[in-house]
């Protein structure tokens, strides 16, 4: 009668163990799956360039350096778990956009404006995306 007790505890410990798991497992991946989410900022340059038309070297390289410095500082949010961490990547962002959009010649302007964003709105593989652009002035 003991192991008979013993093996239904072990089989329901092992039962809540594996559904805890899977549920801890489902927030993850919603939030980029814990490492291919985030895009390198060469790679957000190329989506730049792409969406916009050719940039120039010189843009590439002040793009690629915005780019490089948010991202460590956001890597630095993240290591400090700053509980205000969400409101500060957003309002650097949309810093990182205006700055962007300075570098760009007013044709390409127009096409960052209208290229997708991520980052906030439903279409992200989590962080390392774009915020919304800010509106031309």
């Amino acid at each position: 009668m003991n192991t008979k007790m013993i093996r239904r505890f072990a089989l329901r410990a092992g039962a809540v163990a594996m559904c805890s798991a899977a549920l801890c497992t489902v927030p993850m991946m919603a939030q980029g799956g814990g490492g291919g989410g985030q895009m390198t900022s060469d790679q957000r340059v190329d989506r730049v360039d792409t969406a916009v038309g050719p940039l120039s070297a010189d843009q590439k390289a002040k793009i690629k350096a915005i780019y490089d410095v948010d991202q460590k500082k956001m890597a630095d949010l993240r290591e400090a778990q700053d509980p205000d961490m969400r409101t500060k990547m957003t309002a650097m962002r949309a810093d990182e956009n205006k700055q962007i959009r300075t570098l760009l010649t007013p044709d390409q302007q127009t096409k960052f404006d209208a290229m997708p964003q991520r980052g906030g709105r439903g279409g992200g593989g989590g962080g390392g995306g774009m915020a919304p652009a800010p509106p031309p002035q």
